[in-house]
């Protein structure tokens, strides 16, 4: 497909998940408080949103700021996230992020990208989900999912697992209003039938169409 033929495509599958998801929602529960979910992205690395749910609201009762946050001892933080894998790190990366956020930039998550990626344990992937959900900023959020779907689509080769390849290739190929509510229907729409082992694409909506490149080859 040519570049504007991807363009097509990806309008009209963002249309389908549109029907499909009318609400397009974080699936992380950080109930508007842009300090929560700059730690809740960090914790979801290598973990599944469900978990950092549950182990936030333990998390975020015990330290309910990123004042509280930024003065709790690591073991406690640690023996509060260990469900969520690679705790020793993540710990000190959600007070480390918190101090940062304090001391640098007076509370307030900064808008752009650049600054993001200063946060400890903040890479693009987080950085987009900030812009996208805190500022409905254009953000292509390159998650598991995100790769997976798109290019079963055929918007890149089909199992490409580059993150920043991925973003930068949905960047051109996707409106840029509609790229951070996408990204959000592709997890539940992951979850539901695209899923990685056994993809549904008997009731697939988008495979019914005809716009998934995969569905064809079944």
């Amino acid at each position: 497909m040519t570049q504007a033929q991807k363009r097509e495509v990806m309008a009209q599958i963002v249309e389908e998940l549109k029907i499909l998801y009318p609400e397009a929602k974080c699936s992380l529960e950080y109930e508007g408080d842009p300090w929560k979910l700059l730690v809740m992205g960090r914790l979801s690395a290598q973990c599944t949103d469900e978990r950092v749910n549950i182990v936030c609201r333990e998390l975020f009762k015990a330290f309910p700021s990123a004042e509280a946050l930024a003065e709790a001892p690591l073991e406690e933080i640690e023996q509060i996230i260990k469900p969520c894998g690679l705790y020793k790190m993540k710990a000190k990366n959600i007070r480390d992020a918190s101090i940062r956020l304090l001391n640098d930039y007076n509370g307030i998550v900064p808008s752009e990208m650049d600054e993001l990626l200063k946060f400890e344990g903040v890479g693009r992937k987080i950085a987009n989900l900030l812009l996208g959900d805190l500022y409905s900023l254009p953000a292509i959020v390159a998650d598991t999912h995100c790769m997976r779907i798109c290019g079963r689509f055929g918007m890149y080769k089909n199992g490409m697992k580059n993150p920043l390849k991925t973003e930068q290739i949905l960047t051109k190929i996707v409106e840029p209003h509609e790229q951070s509510d996408l990204c959000h229907r592709l997890v539940l729409f992951g979850r539901d039938i695209c899923t990685a082992r056994a993809p549904k694409c008997d009731i697939c909506p988008i495979n019914q169409r005809e716009l998934c490149q995969f569905g064809k080859t079944k």
